[in-house]
């Protein structure tokens, strides 16, 4: 989820942020706070989205769209920047650049080229991970779907890439095999055409890392190219904390600010990119679901409490540095409170489903739109017309909490 202040931002001991086109100087995620992430992710990520994604997969007869039919195309020279998704097998060790995850061979055993029969009825579903990571997102969707699928997985690191490889292995929801193909490049580059041939676009915690231009490119490939996006774990810029403390709000902002900075001449959408990505999608036709995908952290999760702490505090004091000397105090209270099991953390974040353009509703439409102090299960998935609500803006207009990466 939020790669909150560890996954992002540059703390002490955590992943930084991640390596986009033209930031030389973007150091790329570690294997070990991905991993040490990823039950927290695959625990937060929306399943009430599911539904709407698999009935219009199914309706759309190819996995392609309705009414496009099958799209031959070539494999994508694609891809993005290097957003961590959530936690790799660390003790995998590198693959193959190439490598058919589920022992079947390259094609899912169906003798087609899965990239060129566009997720027909003829071949597998094809599915881009757009800043893969060590694949984090495939192990938690493919069994999630059913029918054989192809995943490609993209990111700018090869050292992940090489994890990722060898960590989605299958097999789908209904036993069916899920092969894997890398590739390594630019994602901020993705057009319509590089999506030919592709089922569904796939991202995790990666909207916050890219700019409003980037977000923007991206919906309009996807909505022109008439693929489905399910773009999970965006944080939205609240984090609460048990028992609260008098400097939370304090550093909270800080850290939110550090996630709008100018890095490498882009300004990152940070807390803002669900409330922008959601625009972006909606101005395209896209029909757009957002639900809350909140990490709540407990005395069970003491280890990535503790690393998230070190690095939401370190970049809010990186971006305010008045506030270090407090800031390293406050820094011991919490990670002694951690340690005694007695310190609750929720860092909230977005899952979107953006369908593509003309696509019927896919599920009945309750009541208004829960707000993210509503415990998981309670909100109902709704599509969010435009203009949209800013989920960093909170009920009676009071500022919002920081939170993430």
């Amino acid at each position: 989820m939020g790669r909150d202040v560890t996954a992002h931002g540059g703390g002490a001991g955590t992943a930084p942020a991640t390596a986009l086109a033209g930031d030389v100087t973007a150091p790329s995620y570690s294997p070990r706070w991905l991993a040490l992430r990823e039950a927290a992710d695959a625990a937060a990520r929306a399943p009430g989205l599911l539904d709407p994604l698999r009935a219009w997969l199914a309706g759309s007869g190819t996995g392609t769209g309705p009414g496009t039919g099958t799209t031959p195309g070539t494999s994508a020279n694609l891809v993005r920047n290097a957003k961590p998704d959530t936690a790799a097998d660390a003790g995998t060790g590198p693959a193959p650049r190439t490598s058919a995850a589920s022992g079947t061979g390259a094609a899912s055993g169906t003798g087609a080229d899965p990239e060129t029969s566009g997720g027909s009825p003829a071949g597998p579903l094809v599915i881009r991970d757009l800043g893969c990571g060590t694949g984090a997102m495939g192990r938690w969707l493919a069994a999630r779907l059913p029918g054989p699928q192809h995943w490609i997985l993209h990111d700018r690191d090869p050292g992940l890439l090489a994890l990722a490889a060898s960590g989605v292995r299958g097999p789908a929801g209904d036993g069916t095999p899920v092969t894997v193909r890398i590739e390594q490049g630019d994602l901020t580059r993705l057009g319509p055409g590089d999506l030919s041939g592709t089922s569904l676009v796939t991202a995790s915690a990666l909207l916050d890392l890219l700019t409003a231009e980037e977000v923007d490119a991206l919906a309009g490939a996807c909505t022109q190219a008439r693929r489905p996006a399910l773009l999970t774990l965006s944080v939205v810029g609240r984090v609460e904390l048990d028992p609260a403390d008098l400097l939370d709000a304090d550093l909270a902002a800080a850290f939110n600010a550090h996630q709008r900075r100018v890095t490498g001449g882009r300004r990152l959408l940070g807390p803002d990119a669900s409330a922008v990505a959601t625009a972006a999608f909606t101005r395209q036709g896209a029909t757009v679901l957002t639900r809350p995908s909140p990490w709540r952290l407990g005395a069970d999760q003491r280890t990535l409490t503790a690393e998230w702490l070190r690095g939401w505090v370190g970049a809010a004091c990186e971006q305010r540095p008045d506030l270090a000397a407090e800031g390293r105090a406050y820094l011991a209270r919490r990670l002694e409170a951690c340690a005694d099991g007695a310190l609750r953390v929720v860092v909230w974040h977005d899952d979107l489903l953006a369908l593509p353009p003309g696509a019927e509703p896919v599920e009945p439409v309750p009541a208004p739109l829960a707000d993210h102090n509503d415990p998981p299960g309670a909100e109902p998935v709704e599509p969010v017309p435009a203009p949209l609500a800013d989920h960093n803006d909170p009920p009676d207009g009071e500022t919002a909490r920081g939170e993430r990466r």
